[in-house]
């Protein structure tokens, strides 16, 4: 249910595999949207990243794909090293290859994570379960001025980590609600109301879908602050 290729390995792993790409956004004349490759490199890298860790993956490896520009590797690689500082990750290894012949009128870059999983479902009990979205889906330039209200990686991982937190889905393009019926289709027979838009995009992994056990909620309330939003029907 997460975007993300779930690579048998041997009989106790799996290989995850999980990428994102943008385009037109950047330092160039005729890129869409301004910003340094830093910040599209981490926004990028939280894309992959979160679809990795929601299918179970342990990400291991990044692998970075580079049609920017030749100088633009070192701030690519700052922003990737941003985002694993915020989630701990120490031994995450990083490498890739760039475009250094041809010179694209836009930016361009796309971002691989490759993780292990172990070959164990994990309890999805559906019993007492609520929702709840942490974060807010942004798009465009609502990213850079609203980061405020963009969930921190730190606090994905920790979700990741709860035994109570069931389900947990990065929301894309598509919007809240198209992920919501990934893991409870049952909502689209019924309104779902929250203070979020459910059908706005979520651009780079701004926000994700927890599916959680009722008896943790304050203990989620308590973590996710002001970025807890409810999902209800």
């Amino acid at each position: 249910m997460s975007d993300a290729l779930i690579i048998p390995f041997n009989e106790t792993e799996s290989i995850v595999v999980s990428t994102d790409n943008s385009g037109g956004i950047g330092i160039k004349p005729d890129d869409v949207v301004k910003v340094t490759y830093d910040v599209v490199a981490y926004y990028s890298f939280r894309v992959a990243i979160m679809d990795c860790m929601a299918a179970g993956g342990d990400p291991f490896s990044v692998l970075i794909h580079n049609f920017c520009q030749e100088n633009s590797w070192a701030e690519i690689n700052a922003g990737i090293n941003k985002g694993i500082s915020e989630m701990g990750l120490t031994s995450i290894q990083v490498i890739g290859s760039t475009e250094s012949n041809f010179s694209l009128l836009q930016s361009a870059l796309g971002i691989t994570v490759l993780g292990k999983k172990r070959n164990k479902e994990r309890n999805e009990q559906q019993l007492f379960i609520k929702f709840a979205v942490i974060g807010t889906p942004l798009v465009g330039n609502e990213v850079i001025e609203h980061a405020d209200q963009v969930a921190p990686l730190s606090l994905f991982k920790w979700m990741c980590q709860q035994k109570d937190v069931i389900h947990i889905l990065p929301v894309g393009s598509k919007g809240i609600l198209y992920k919501l019926k990934q893991i409870y289709p049952e909502f689209g027979q019924v309104q779902a109301k929250s203070d979020l838009d459910l059908f706005k995009s979520g651009g780079p992994g701004t926000c994700f879908l927890i599916a959680f056990h009722e008896e943790s909620e304050d203990l989620i309330i308590e973590k996710a602050g002001p970025y807890f939003h409810r999902l209800r029907e």
